[in-house]
């Protein structure tokens, strides 16, 4: 059985070498992410009545998210179908085709037509949309790490590969500050008739500036090392579960207490501070850019760290800091102070979220060979959007809508916000115990190909 090393020098790795490679990655991730969340933040304020008139408001919000849930179902079949080309092909050519995808489907949704033009056609093509751009945010979170990761070293894997992540904090602040912009250039009705599709379509500017710099990007010389001896695995999909699954299964597992919180922190509370909390939109989107500028800074610090202590170590201690938090982030909501409600925002994603995403990069991908790195980070990162992320909104709105047939019971006199507290604790504990069980790879070479 022979062993395929590939060490990165440490010499050779600088930051005016790696600067042009996060710039790719992390462009293109932030310009994804932003067409996802701009989704998210329209299936809590506009989707229900433009897609699902017909229905309740809380109930319009439930199907909403399930339209939204479409992306994350889809996100794992991306993961997979690109993880194989970006196995097969290399890195540079599928993050190309995945940027293209997502900003195709994000502007066929612009121009998709309401409920009260096309009927019950439009909500089910919009869940189409969804599904298109859960496909290629899929298979854009992996090449993108791997980018930084194969051309970075491995003592400061977990900085390198961190910048990635960044794209998160900055896709969410470009969502929130243009819902901001076009709630203002198209107040009341407006927006909702003409005003959201607006920015939908002139992302397509941002998809040509992320693809050129992108294709500007040589293929990774880990990737193109194995290319040059002919080790690129004939079936990376097949090849990845039958001897990386308990990996794969774990790593799923570890996201649990990242993911699920993130999507009720900047998704499900956007409906929960407006309809229960009676707070201002515009707070909220205030409260999502504060937090975003604070985590840009804080992923990469915290990846650093890291990089110093261990990342098992880190990310545990991240798991319990979530769990802490999840009664006081409630708790300040309650409180309808402007500055109280930013300060639980702020701490919400800016710290605890980039305490666990900022490492979690290397976390996930340092543990597969350079010939199944792509799918088997892929599909690691991309499944807990099925187990956690996806359906954490639709849990945390059936919680609150069915709080006072809880109530009765072990709930009774417990504030609103009790089981979805409860919840973020459950999903923090998961991550708290599967991690353990994962190796550490943190100040050494990243698992090595045994072919």
């Amino acid at each position: 059985m022979a062993t395929i090393r590939v060490h990165n020098s440490e010499n050779s790795v600088t930051w005016r070498k790696m600067f042009p490679i996060i710039c790719a990655s992390t462009l293109g991730t932030a310009i994804e992410w932003y067409d996802f969340f701009f989704y998210g933040f329209l299936a809590v304020t506009v989707f229900p009545a433009v897609f699902f008139p017909k229905l309740d408001p809380f109930t319009g919000v439930i199907a909403s998210f399930s339209t939204n849930f479409a992306g994350f179902v889809a996100r794992p079949l991306g993961g997979a179908f690109f993880g194989w080309f970006g196995d097969r092909i290399g890195r540079k050519a599928t993050l190309a085709v995945t940027l293209l995808l997502m900003g195709l489907a994000t502007m066929l949704m612009g121009i998709l037509p309401s409920y009260a033009a096309i009927g019950i056609a439009a909500p089910l093509l919009l869940s189409l949309l969804r599904f298109l751009q859960g496909i290629g945010l899929g298979g854009e979170w992996g090449g993108s790490v791997l980018l930084s990761l194969e051309y970075g070293d491995d003592r400061h894997r977990g900085f390198w590969t961190s910048w990635p992540q960044t794209g998160v904090p900055l896709g969410l602040a470009l969502a929130a500050l243009v819902m901001l912009l076009f709630k203002n250039l198209f107040p009341g009705s407006a927006f909702e008739s003409v005003g959201w599709r607006i920015p939908f379509l002139q992302s397509s500017v941002l998809v040509i500036v992320g693809l050129y710099i992108r294709l500007r990007i040589m293929e990774t010389p880990a990737f193109a090392r194995i290319k040059h001896a002919q080790q690129i695995s004939r079936t990376p999909l097949f090849d990845v579960f039958r001897r990386n699954w308990r990996e794969i299964i774990l790593c799923v597992l570890a996201r649990s207490g990242e993911n699920a919180p993130f999507y009720i922190f900047t998704a499900f509370v956007l409906s929960y501070a407006v309809q229960v909390v009676n707070l201002d939109i515009n707070l909220l989107y205030t409260g999502l850019i504060l937090s975003s500028v604070v985590g840009f800074v804080a992923m990469p610090a915290s990846a650093l760290i890291s990089d110093r202590v261990g990342r098992k170590v880190w990310f545990t201690l991240g798991t319990v800091v979530m769990a802490a938090f999840a009664f006081p982030y409630f708790q300040l909501i309650q409180t309808k102070n402007p500055v109280l409600v930013l300060v639980a925002m702020t701490l919400s994603v800016g710290f605890c979220i980039s305490w666990l995403y900022g490492p979690e990069a290397a976390l996930i991908a340092e543990r597969f060979g350079t010939r199944l790195r792509y799918s088997g980070a892929s599909l690691s990162y991309q499944l807990a959007s099925i187990t956690a992320g996806g359906p954490a909104p639709i849990i945390a709105t059936y919680l609150l809508a069915n709080y006072k047939t809880f109530a009765g019971g072990f709930a009774a006199g417990a504030p609103v916000y009790t089981l979805i507290s409860l919840y973020i604790i459950c999903m923090s504990i998961v991550s708290f115990v599967f991690v353990q069980f994962l190796r550490e790879y943190t100040g050494k070479a990243s698992a090595e190909d045994n072919i």
